[in-house]
């Protein structure tokens, strides 16, 4: 089983497009050099360690839409 599972991950964002942008942008931001906020994240893969701290409500993220 994969973790966080992708129905966990829906409940913290809108869409699924949303997710993967959010997981993208950060993975790589650990890619080129910041450093994670998790004490120990489980994956060893940027993408990974990016959607681990989405689900860990380290990461916020904001909504496109304007009013």
């Amino acid at each position: 089983m994969l973790y966080p599972s992708i129905d966990e991950m829906m409940k913290k964002v809108d869409s699924k497009y949303s997710l993967v942008v959010a997981a993208s942008r950060r993975a790589r931001q650990l890619r080129e050099g910041e450093k994670t906020s998790l004490k120990s994240p489980k994956s060893h893969k940027q993408v990974g360690v990016a959607l681990e701290e989405i689900y860990a409500d380290h990461l916020l993220l904001e909504s496109g839409e304007e009013e």
